[in-house]
């Protein structure tokens, strides 16, 4: 499996990693033991990189990376994240109900609760999940760099945020990687979000990759996904957004062809391709779609299949957005 560098941190990663979000909620009911086998079938895969944060299912997600840690944390590399605030006690069903909190206090009681949850002394990666525009990024990113010294940090990440917040944040410290939504599907960050992170030297790490499953080709409607699945909401996925961005899947399936590999697999070589600082964290908890995703680390697109895929699939073709819509106000895009 190749490594991918995690900024100046000295952490380095599988190529690709696991988004365990899903496991807890937000994409259909819990199925724990399911969940277990397929973070383990990832580590005999070689899948180093575990994506997880105190929000996902309210700190369920974390206890469930926390049983994989048991007796191999030091072969793990665990990415949690804070700044979300959900009540722990919140209304059964409910996955909009949250607020934002950076500040130095209440991140050090979210990260030891965090480790708690996860059963170690130090999380590898631990990120800004969402900026609170309440507290200055320099003091966020100060409380924080106050942890690596102390070992309970070994790399800051940040998560959704502009190039300003990026430069002020690695003044202050330097950043090991930048999560943001990155696929096929929602390429906003290659216009200046990728040049900073190399300019900065910090890793990114491209979450919904697969574009919440819509770059697999599964997914022809919402008709068929589970009511609390939070797809049902998506702007890309609304009454004749998913038809046409369907058809411009389509298109992409003569690559896959080529390669012998499902649509899936394409798109994440397509990020590959997009360089050797891109860890990709597709998320699943079943076997299948898991090995699936590991064997496109094998996959090489040449420049001009690359170019070909990113044409059919430009920004201006895809219809809707990527924004999630509550029910309540819930339009068609």
């Amino acid at each position: 499996m190749r490594k991918v560098r995690l900024g100046k941190s000295g952490v380095e990663c599988s190529a690709i990693g696991l988004g365990c979000m899903g496991m807890s909620e937000f994409y259909g009911p819990q199925d724990d033991v399911e969940s277990m086998k397929t973070l383990e079938r990832a580590v005999e895969l070689g899948v180093t990189f575990f994506d997880t944060s105190d929000m996902y299912g309210r700190g369920h997600n974390e206890q469930l990376v926390g049983q994989l840690a048991k007796g191999r944390r030091d072969k793990l590399v665990i990415a949690s994240k804070y700044g979300v605030v959900r009540d722990p006690n919140g209304p059964s069903g409910s996955l909009y109900d949250r607020d934002y909190d950076n500040s130095p206090a209440y991140m050090r009681k979210a990260l030891d609760a965090s480790l708690k949850r996860l059963g170690t002394d130090y999380i590898d990666i631990y990120y800004i999940h969402r900026l609170d525009p309440k507290t200055p990024i320099e003091e966020s990113v100060g409380a924080m760099a106050e942890q690596v010294k102390a070992g309970k940090i070994r790399g800051i990440g940040l998560s959704e945020v502009s190039v300003d917040i990026l430069e002020r944040a690695s003044k202050v410290h330097p950043i090991a990687a930048l999560q943001s939504e990155y696929s096929l599907f929602v390429r906003d960050v290659e216009t200046e979000i990728l040049p900073a992170c190399r300019r900065l030297d910090i890793a990114f790490v491209p979450y919904s990759p697969l574009g919440r499953g819509f770059l697999t080709g599964a997914i022809t409607s919402t008709n068929s996904l589970d009511p609390n699945d939070l797809r049902k909401n998506a702007g890309h996925f609304q009454d004749g957004n998913i038809d046409k961005n369907l058809q411009l899947l389509e298109r992409v399936r003569a690559v896959a062809a080529t390669h012998n590999a499902s649509l899936g697999q394409i798109a994440l070589a397509w990020l590959f391709g997009q360089g050797d600082d891109i860890a990709p964290i597709p998320g699943t908890k079943r076997i299948k779609y898991l090995e699936e995703n590991v064997a496109s680390v094998g996959i090489q697109l040449t420049d001009e299949e690359i170019g070909s895929i990113s044409a059919v699939l430009s920004p201006e073709e895809i219809a809707g957005s990527r924004n999630w819509i509550a029910p309540e106000h819930q339009t068609q895009s």
